[in-house]
């Protein structure tokens, strides 16, 4: 019962630490008890012990996870049984993984095989088609902006590294303890838990005083619509949508607003890119560019090309039952007067709504089962570059469409290629009014700090907003209101180290993994041969 307990525990502490419910605090002891439980289960004689360590620790990661994400539950039951249930135990195997070698090396080796194969996962997450990375450990500061101004050198992989270092520091104080009895451990304990996470908050506010005012800014009106993805999205038209765009902007355009930016494919009813000219889409963006000359209009938009010649299908092709090819698009436009629209290609796609996972795997042996959330079900087609589009006034916009906004070093692409402000258009409203909009909401201040640019975010249902280069809210809608919310966003050009380098601290932890791992299993076998 006390291992159980004590997995429980983590598991709580782990999910009332996280945004945007929780107090960040508690993660810097959160992973104590479980790491106690195998302590103890290195102490059992018993068989079956790394089994059973799976089990507690499966329940501290299932606590977790189902905690902070089942809000997924809103979009899709399968979807968010999926995401709960698996990631859980890829956590737990990682879990058993350093049980493994904790029992071959030295307290020592043993916390940073643990410290750089979760590190790994984490990366692992950013990258692979069941990529999910929204409780990766750094991203646990995103409500505490003035404890991480030092993410724009190490991105939220410091922030990860970070939690793992104190709870380790933690969990040997204790160990030693336990080991001794002696109070004095606790005392010295408790002090370098004081300075390891003093200093590096004290250092962020250094960070953050030093931090110079833009001297250019750009107006920007965002809009949120307000749109029913269940009960509306799908059965408005796009000219319906176009004209409910025009009632909620037109008090607040001004001759001085220089961008109107729109949600995450608000107009919704698929247009045939070869055929823009002649969408809803591009008549709204010439109405409002014949009354306001000098706006720039970037938007979201489900768009949708046919491939007549089958040489030029790709594994992100779609077939029609009608029998033809078509790449299916969750895109955005720009358009200006007097030039030509441009697009963007979302590029991180959600697992199973818009990417099906290890598809020429698994389609032959499951069929198309990719899942259907508000009429999505169609393999999305990406593009590999990150477009920036600019305005008339030489202002580079990055068009994150919304979950991209979860991947730090991705957003950097944008600002490599030029970006001078980070523009987000997502559509938050398949989570109801839940944890999950909040998340992603605050989520954004990450990227605005590791890159140091200033964040436009237009949500369908919100929250809608502004966010500073600090991560400082500059001011946001409420949710599930329709409206529209203006502000003059900051433009900022200094290149951070993060953005020039990525995230170059998982990289590094791989080859501490790969060598302790190599040596825990020379070891193992030196001791079965003397033995």
């Amino acid at each position: 019962m006390k291992k159980i307990a004590l997995a429980l525990l983590s598991g709580l502490l782990l999910a009332f630490s996280w945004p945007t419910y929780g107090f960040a605090g508690l993660i810097f002891i959160a992973f104590v008890p479980l790491f106690l439980v195998e302590y103890y289960a290195k102490l059992e004689i018993k068989k079956r012990r790394g089994f059973k360590l799976l089990g507690f620790s499966y329940l501290t990661f299932f606590v977790w996870n189902f905690i902070t994400t089942s809000w997924l539950y809103f979009a899709d039951v399968f979807g968010m049984a999926f995401a709960i249930l698996v990631n859980s135990l890829l956590m737990a195997l990682v879990f058993v993984i350093y049980h493994q070698i904790s029992k071959r090396v030295q307290f020592t080796a043993a916390a940073s095989f643990f410290i750089a194969i979760w590190l790994a996962f984490e990366e692992l997450h950013l990258h692979w088609d069941f990529s999910w990375p929204w409780l990766n450990l750094g991203n646990v500061f995103a409500n505490h902006t003035n404890w991480i101004q030092w993410y724009e050198f190490t991105g939220s992989f410091g922030g990860s590294l970070w939690v793992l270092l104190v709870n380790f520091m933690v969990f040997k104080g204790i160990i030693l303890f336990l080991q001794h009895k002696d109070k004095a451990i606790l005392t010295r304990t408790y002090l370098r838990f004081v300075l390891l996470i003093g200093v590096p908050i004290v250092i962020s506010l250094v960070v953050k005083s030093k931090l110079k005012d833009a001297d250019e800014k750009i107006e920007i009106l965002a809009v949120q619509p307000n749109i029913d993805p269940y009960s509306e999205k799908y059965h408005t038209n796009d000219t319906q949508i176009g004209q409910l765009i025009d009632r909620l902007v037109t008090d607040q355009l001004k001759e001085s607003t220089q961008v109107l930016l729109l949600p995450e494919t608000v107009f919704a009813s698929g247009t045939r890119l070869q055929q823009y000219k002649l969408s809803p889409a591009h008549q709204f963006s010439t109405h409002m560019l014949e009354r306001f000359p000098q706006l720039a209009i970037l938007g979201g938009i489900s768009a949708y090309d046919i491939v007549n010649d089958e040489a030029n299908k790709n594994t992100q092709t779609n077939y029609h039952p009608n029998g033809f090819w078509y790449n299916d698009y969750n895109a955005s436009f720009f358009e200006q007067l007097g030039s030509d629209p441009e697009f963007y290609l979302k590029s991180k796609l959600v697992v199973g709504v818009e990417n099906f996972p290890y598809k020429s795997f698994f389609e032959p042996i499951l069929g198309n089962v990719m899942l259907d959330m508000g009429g999505t079900v169609a393999m999305k087609t990406i593009q590999d570059e990150r477009s920036v589009f600019t305005t008339k006034d030489s202002i580079n916009l990055a068009p994150i469409i919304c979950y991209e906004s979860v991947y730090g070093e991705f957003v950097t692409g944008y600002v490599k290629n030029g970006a001078d402000v980070l523009t987000i258009m997502t559509n938050d409203a398949w989570w109801d009014e839940t944890q999950g909009h909040q998340q992603h909401w605050v989520y954004a201040k990450l990227r605005a700090i590791e890159t140091r640019r200033a964040i436009a975010r237009s949500a369908n249902t919100g929250i809608s907003g502004f966010i500073d280069q600090d991560g400082s809210v500059i001011s946001r809608t409420n949710y599930d209101e329709p409206t529209s919310i203006r502000a003059d966003v900051p433009i900022y050009t200094k290149t951070t180290f993060y953005v020039e380098h990525g995230d170059y601290i998982p990289r590094i932890t791989k080859f501490l993994l790969i060598f302790i791992f190599l040596f825990a299993l020379v070891k193992h076998k030196r001791e079965g041969i003397k033995r």
